[in-house]
């Protein structure tokens, strides 16, 4: 039988793959890419796209479905066997994408391609990827020296190793804490559905009373509600310290600061070997922003904006801990516990009240209807029937038609949190579209695009022989609309070339741009009062407690902007002007930018960079400015839906717009001239200060 990574033909085959067939499918992708290559750089022809693109995207395709796989199962289903298959061929990846990146033969075919007739021949888009190749190519070392060249090629392989360990010691250390409570007074305040799930986990365990994790769905309600002060400190203490020198002990290394500060040291190395001054204008190559210090400067611009709000929004935490509650000091265990009783008590109603009208089947229900209104489409889950393969029972598959009907995306969705599941939310692609063969329209056929939609919510919970359904709360239907965002950029692309169809080629800073959009429909009622129903009694959301929502929309939201201002300050400096070798270490560095713009610094035991996957794990690396600087480009495209609404800010000419000049057109383009298209002007941050209740003079 044919090993499931190397069928192309359909879907991914998850039940079918074996981890012992891991490796032989990759080194024959391998295998078969070094062949392509070969064969391209060797032909005497003049490149074209036909002759030498396009059979290196091909083989380059099959390699990025058939890993995809394999990433997607580490961190979805991770197992020690899987985590070792993994890491085995992860440098052999990383080698081959380093020796592709260096050879000078394809980067001198490249240039003739783009200096020739041919490339005034073919379309923007395509002329777009080349310019890209070229530029990546640079970025990739081809120019060095055959000795620096090995150096930096080394320098890869040591930082993908690095990064991976990074979230394997996270998972790990997440994975190995609990908590089992046994007396009921200790666990007062805690929601019943909360204590369900807890009192599930101890049986599970052959034990009784109530066991409780550092996954968000248990340990959040923890921090939110939990009367006992203790229990909260205790939960906190074991979150903030994961992966740090007091999670570690003999045979279970797992501190996660000896990582970071080889990683920021290979990142300035790299840095180096391109000619650049550090990683951070590496970073910014390839993104909307121009420099360190523009990114700085709009950081801080927005950091004095919010400041005096996260000011008066810790005064008033303090004051109502001290008056209310007793609490002379306001610790870190207890910020979550006393602004949640604060609004409780200046709006009225309770996240957990909240929650009993999200249950998950009319979350999605009321989701897919603002988007099928919005882009003229419709979304159906896929019949059991068709025994699509997923890689848990609990997995959901869904087709996405057009107004004719016509198949034009799919994706999984993977919602709730469980063991060996990396923590937190995202997309990934699972298959791009693009036209498959022939470079003119209409010749060959166009390939659906596949999503992977990824959250770590609370589960159903069985009370006695009841099965009561997932609930939301809505912070978690914001974060599912975000997801959903990147899901439609990828999937309802119209572009044919796989290196700019969906959000490949868009600028990583400008890759929010959807998802961060599609958050705002959850404060519409329109939109939330057609996707709620209690779980008991079956009514809508009232309509005055969506006022109270909306009331409290902006409830702390000077710290909240504040905190996000201090982790992308963080990040920019790290890689930009901090000394890997120096005498100010990491948590030195935290300490002063906390200083400058934080209003609430956390406990000195606090090991928040051990934790800080994005950056050290994942892409973010000197781009985690890019949520609040997408989020300018999202406000201010809503603000045109505000604009524009006649009867409801749910308005398909506008939705049909914001499709064809934001959604369809991928990377084929500039993200600023796509923003343009839509907007009608450059970019402006009063839509983003007024969002969040803010002055904008």
């Amino acid at each position: 039988m044919l090993n499931p990574l190397l069928d192309f033909s359909g879907l991914p085959r998850f039940a079918d793959i074996a981890n012992e067939q891991i490796t032989s499918a990759i080194a024959t992708l391998l295998q078969e890419n070094r062949a392509v290559i070969e064969k391209v750089r060797s032909d005497a022809q003049s490149p074209a796209w036909e002759n030498f693109v396009q059979p290196m995207v091909d083989a380059q395709e099959r390699l990025s479905r058939a890993w995809g796989q394999v990433s997607h199962l580490n961190a979805v289903m991770n197992s020690p066997q899987l985590r070792e298959i993994y890491n085995a061929n992860l440098p052999l990846l990383t080698q081959f994408s380093t020796e592709v990146s260096q050879d000078l033969r394809l980067f001198e075919k490249y240039k003739q391609l783009r200096e020739s007739a041919e490339f005034d021949r073919l379309p923007p888009g395509r002329k777009r990827i080349v310019d890209n190749a070229l530029r990546d190519f640079r970025l990739g070392g081809a120019e060095l020296p055959s000795d620096k060249k090995q150096r930096f090629m080394q320098l890869q392989e040591e930082l993908s190793k690095l990064m991976s360990q990074f979230d394997d010691n996270f998972l790990d250390a997440t994975n190995a804490y609990s908590l089992l409570i046994d007396d009921a007074e200790t666990v007062t305040g805690i929601p019943d559905d909360v204590l369900q799930a807890a009192k599930a986990l101890a049986e599970a365990d052959s034990k009784t009373g109530w066991k409780f994790t550092l996954h968000m769905p248990s340990y959040l309600p923890v921090q939110q509600y939990a009367h006992n002060r203790d229990l909260r400190e205790k939960m906190y203490r074991a979150s903030v310290t994961r992966a740090s020198e007091f999670d570690s002990q003999p045979g279970q290394e797992r501190d996660n600061m000896p990582l970071i500060n080889r990683i920021l040291k290979l990142r300035q190395e790299e840095a180096e070997l391109l000619g650049y001054r550090n990683f951070a204008e590496v970073s910014l190559v390839t993104k909307m922003a121009s420099s360190p210090q523009q990114v700085l400067e709009f950081l801080r611009k927005l950091a004095k904006k919010a400041k005096p709000y996260a000011e008066r929004d810790l005064q008033e935490l303090k004051q109502y801990a001290a008056e209310k509650l007793g609490l002379t000091t306001l610790e870190a265990w207890d910020v979550e516990y006393v602004s949640e009783k604060l609004r409780e008590e200046r709006y009225a109603f309770s996240k957990q009240e909240v929650k009993q009208y999200f249950p998950e089947h009319k979350v999605l229900d009321g989701m897919f209807k603002l988007v099928e209104k919005l882009y003229g489409v419709r979304i159906l889950q896929a019949e059991a029937a068709r025994n699509i393969q997923g890689w848990h029972p609990d997995v959901k598959f869904f087709d996405i038609f057009d107004a004719t009907g016509q198949l034009i995306g799919q994706f999984y969705l993977d919602l709730y949190a469980r063991p060996n599941k990396r923590s937190g939310a995202w997309m990934d692609d699972a298959i791009t579209r693009r036209r498959v063969s022939g470079s003119q329209a209409g010749g060959g056929a166009i390939q659906t695009p596949v999503a992977y939609l990824t959250c770590n919510f609370s589960a159903p919970v069985r009370i006695n022989d009841e099965v009561r359904p997932a609930l939301f709360t809505h912070d978690e239907v914001i974060v599912l609309f975000h997801e959903f965002g990147h899901g439609l950029h990828h999937l309802l692309t119209r572009v044919e070339d796989i290196d700019i169809s969906g959000m490949h080629g868009v600028e990583w800073d400008a890759v929010e741009l959807p998802s961060q959009f599609m958050e705002n429909f959850c404060w519409e009622w329109d939109v939330v009062s057609g996707m709620s129903q209690h779980v008991d009694t079956g009514a809508p959301l009232p309509k005055d407690l969506f006022d109270k929502m909306l009331k409290a929309k902006n409830f702390r939201s000077g710290m909240l902007m504040l905190r996000q201002i201090e982790f992308a300050l963080f990040d920019m400096h790290l890689h930009y002007d901090f000394k890997p070798d120096g005498d100010k270490t990491v948590l030195q560095l935290l300490d002063e930018i906390r200083k400058e713009v934080a209003v609430i610094v956390p406990p000195v035991f606090n090991r928040f960079p051990n934790s800080f996957g994005h950056i050290f794990a994942g892409g973010y690396s000197a781009g985690y400015y890019s949520y609040k600087w997408a989020e300018v480009l999202s406000a201010d495209a809503y603000s045109m839906f505000e604009e524009t609404a006649e009867n409801a800010v749910v308005n398909p000419k506008t939705g049909s717009r914001f499709l064809e000049q934001i959604l369809t057109v991928g990377g084929s383009r500039p993200a600023m001239e796509s923003f343009v298209a839509f907007r009608g002007r450059e970019p402006e941050l009063d839509a983003l200060l007024r969002h969040n209740g803010m002055e904008t003079g």
